[in-house]
């Protein structure tokens, strides 16, 4: 298949470029960094284009068979929240039109966590069962779940307007080499002192979510479809009704567990639908106090990570 990656130098979209490629499909990739003219001969066509413009997002989408839709502002709190809200829904608004308008047979829009509505809350809140799954109402107060929300309604106007197919993927939080000790050593050094996680620890591994992409571009289901796509643990390292207990009392119930380092969001779904399951665990690159390991170490600065490989792919 051909496919498109929206965003595709952020570390989401390169590790997915790298996954479509190792899998063998033609990838082509858009972002907002200009080309590199000069690159040689690369494993897959990059595009500069801004997709808050319907024109780029027209070209970019034209001969996909699939869209991989990554292209957002990753937070709130970076820009003014006028920015963030304006260019992911416009975005995601403009990349679903021209999938209509040129005969794009599926959309993956990366959506997020967050659609809950409790990682950025002004007026805090959580879920009142663990693990979180699918069923949990979205109540977003700032702007980027806001517009992942609004990103999952046009996913089902897509589909209630033409025969093209979609899945919302919402990942937890994402690691790779180059944040895994920056992100989650706070909490392995210390889980019962450190903040509550309103995700109930839950992350997800970059590798994971990027072979989780394509298992859901390469999938059949019908329709407008959301999944939780996350790790199996929690990125604590400790027993899922220990932290809970310790942080929430009897505010939340936890449910049945498959393990007992669950992570505190259930990707049973994902895995009825397409398959997914998965196969990283921050065990694979921290040490029990949250240090770096070696080998990923030395992966990183010889610049063979998934997300170093993907950029490569596209521009040199």
């Amino acid at each position: 298949m051909q496919i498109l990656v929206t965003g595709a130098l952020g570390k989401v979209g390169a590790a997915t470029v790298h996954e479509l490629l190792s899998a063998g499909h033609q990838v082509v990739g858009c972002d907002l960094a200009p080309p590199v003219y000069e690159g040689g001969e690369l494993s897959a066509h990059y595009v500069q284009a801004d997709l808050t413009d319907a024109g780029d997002a027209f070209a970019v989408v034209r001969g996909a068979d699939v869209v991989i839709h990554c292209a957002a502002l990753p937070e709130p709190t970076r820009n003014p929240p006028a920015t963030v809200f304006r260019n992911n829904v416009l975005a995601t608004f403009n990349v679903a039109e021209a999938a209509v308008r040129m005969g794009v047979d599926r959309v993956v829009h990366v959506s997020s966590e967050t659609v809950t509505g409790m990682a950025f809350a002004e007026r805090p809140f959580h879920a009142p069962v663990a693990p979180i799954d699918e069923t949990l109402e979205s109540r977003p107060q700032d702007p980027y779940a806001l517009a992942k929300v609004f990103g999952e309604q046009l996913m089902d106007a897509l589909v209630a307007r033409s025969d093209v197919t979609a899945v919302s993927i919402r990942p937890s939080w994402v690691q790779w080499e180059g944040n895994y000790e920056r992100s989650l050593r706070p909490w392995l050094s210390d889980p019962l002192g450190s903040e509550p996680s309103v995700s109930f620890w839950s992350y997800i591994d970059v590798y994971d979510l990027a072979h989780g992409l394509r298992l859901a571009a390469e999938s059949a289901t019908t329709g407008h479809e959301t999944a939780y796509v996350v790790s199996a643990d929690n990125g604590a390292g400790r027993p899922l009704r220990e932290l809970v207990a310790h942080h929430f009392g009897e505010g939340v119930t936890v449910a049945e567990l498959a393990r007992e380092d669950a992570g505190g969001i259930s990707y049973a779904k994902a895995e009825r639908l397409f398959g997914y399951r998965p196969a990283h665990s921050w065990r694979d690159y921290l040490a029990e106090d949250g240090t770096l390991l070696d080998a990923p170490r030395e992966r990183l600065a010889r610049g063979e990570t998934s997300v170093q490989r993907g950029r490569a792919a596209l521009r040199g």
